[in-house]
């Protein structure tokens, strides 16, 4: 029998991924629902969908997996998410997320868009006056 820490285990390899992204991973979940509670439900929700996949993804960025199931969730559930506390808690659930995956996450303006669902310059354009909403009320 295998030992659980011996390469090519599965469940070995997925809990070494959880501890060394589940922090990043909650802080943008956090930044999204502005609920600390909130955003370890979803982030929980992402995980367990990523370890159903875990076999699936080898190859893949299992990072990049979770971050896409933790920001559909979010987005299937934007309506629930009045923003909470914090800085972010003023501007819209979909100016959250296209902010945390532009500016916290650095994902690429196209590959945002593309994952959104939505077309690259409407992506822009959410990053561009949520960060001039974080500005203008910086300013008061």
């Amino acid at each position: 029998m295998r030992s659980a820490d011996q390469r090519g285990d599965p469940y070995a390899e997925f809990e070494a991924f959880v501890a060394g992204a589940a922090g990043r991973l909650l802080h943008a979940a956090t930044l999204l629902t502005g609920d600390p509670q909130t955003a370890r439900r979803l982030l929980a929700g992402a995980l367990a969908r990523t370890y159903a996949d875990w076999r699936r993804l080898r190859g893949d960025d299992p990072y990049d997996f979770t971050r896409q199931e933790l920001c559909a969730a979010f987005a299937r559930t934007a309506w629930r998410h009045h923003g909470g506390t914090g800085l972010l808690a003023r501007l819209t659930p979909l100016q959250r997320l296209v902010l945390v995956l532009r500016l916290y996450e650095g994902v690429a303006e196209e590959v945002a868009a593309a994952q959104l669902g939505l077309p690259a310059e409407r992506v822009r354009v959410l990053c561009d006056r949520a960060v001039a909403a974080m500005w203008t009320r910086e300013a008061e």
